[in-house]
């Protein structure tokens, strides 16, 4: 059995590899062998993902897709989840979530089995992803309106800094995973600055996922 494994992180700033160890794990515990991997730094709201639509050109009949959670592969409206479902289904592939044992029953090619579980994991898949979705939703309505009461009250959150330079250099040196204490030293700022552009960064990027 083969396997194509999908990784994603909404931002440049998390870490989109953090699960490929478990996920490489799970197919050494299966014997299912990993043709593929997949990573990308992509909003979940989005179908058209450059990595997931790559997997998706180049996966074969009967190959698994393995993700960490639902919401690793989707946090769509409810309308793209089905869309994204029925090309999985016309691709005739496997999805196997690590993290909803149900579905690992696919990896078996019992019809009897699978046919029987078939709809069990259709109906938990639809309500993980709407979850997903729902939470998404809700995050970002918390840090707009988190946003909206510290422009109010006067604080300049998400806006830019006051050194431009400075906002731009740590931006710069944070991209290429440096600690905050060697980013400080890079961008002659204290750590404390490191870490509240770092922040407000994260929260303007999150806010327009």
């Amino acid at each position: 059995m083969n396997a194509r494994i999908y990784l994603r992180a909404s931002t440049k700033e998390q870490d989109a590899y953090r699960a490929e160890q478990e996920l490489v794990t799970f197919c050494e515990n299966n014997h299912i062998k990993i043709v593929g991997k997949y990573i990308e730094n992509y909003t979940g709201t989005k179908l058209k993902r450059p990595m997931l639509g790559q997997l998706l050109s180049e996966s074969n009949a009967d190959e698994i897709l393995l993700v960490e959670s639902v919401d690793r592969l989707s946090r769509l409206s409810l309308d793209e989840w089905h869309q994204l479902k029925a090309i999985i289904n016309e691709k005739e592939l496997r999805l196997i979530v690590a993290d909803l044992p149900t579905t690992h029953t696919l990896i078996s090619d019992d019809d009897l089995t699978s046919n029987i579980l078939k709809i069990v994991n259709n109906m938990l898949l639809d309500l993980m992803a709407t979850m997903a979705r729902q939470d998404n939703d809700k995050r970002r309505e918390r840090i707009k309106q988190g946003l909206a009461r510290a422009k109010s009250a006067g604080k300049n959150i998400g806006g830019r800094s006051k050194n431009k330079a400075t906002r731009e250099k740590v931006a710069r040196y944070s991209a290429k995973n440096l600690g905050a204490e060697e980013v400080a030293k890079l961008a002659d700022c204290s750590v404390a600055t490191v870490y509240r552009i770092k922040k407000e960064i994260q929260l303007a990027q999150i806010a327009c996922a």
